[in-house]
């Protein structure tokens, strides 16, 4: 089936593309093969069989990806299989997770000043640059979802 062959190319691409930019190979693979999916939706099995993978190695790459918060996962209903599920907006669902993200790095990061020196100390300073610099970004991408979310209200795209 022509969809089906074009559908497993995007996967690859898509999947290498992920890959190059620093994600695992298998874990960037199920998102794009979920995210190609019709539903968003697949078990283990499923995924397996698309990929040609183990069970094993889904289930390590969907904990993965269930850790970054690009996939959830459900259970079906009547059934005690689970799904897993990729959200129609996983992109602004992953880039908008910034405090759960940031925030232990920079409060570590703001512990630390002391005890790499101290405020005015070279190591000290790069660490407080840090702090500042994910604050910075902490802010500006609450600031980018309140954008993004008038923004898609305009696009004649998913609910």
């Amino acid at each position: 089936m022509q969809q089906e062959g074009e559908r497993e190319r995007f996967v690859e691409r898509f999947g290498s593309a992920l890959t190059a930019a620093g994600m695992q190979r298998l874990p960037s693979r199920v998102f794009a093969c979920l995210l190609a999916q019709e539903t968003g939706r697949m078990t283990a099995a499923e995924i397996g069989d698309a990929l040609s993978v183990s069970p094993a190695s889904v289930s390590g790459a969907v904990r993965s990806l269930q850790q970054l918060r690009m996939i959830h996962r459900e259970r079906e209903p009547g059934s005690r299989r689970d799904v897993y599920v990729v959200a129609d907006d996983a992109w602004h669902d992953v880039m908008m997770n910034t405090s759960a993200v940031y925030a232990p790095l920079t409060q570590t990061l703001r512990e630390g000043v002391a005890m790499v020196g101290g405020p005015g100390s070279q190591a000290g300073d790069r660490l407080a640059l840090s702090v500042a610099f994910l604050e910075f970004v902490t802010e500006e991408m609450a600031q980018l979802a309140e954008r993004w979310d008038k923004h898609r209200a305009t696009l004649d795209l998913l609910p």
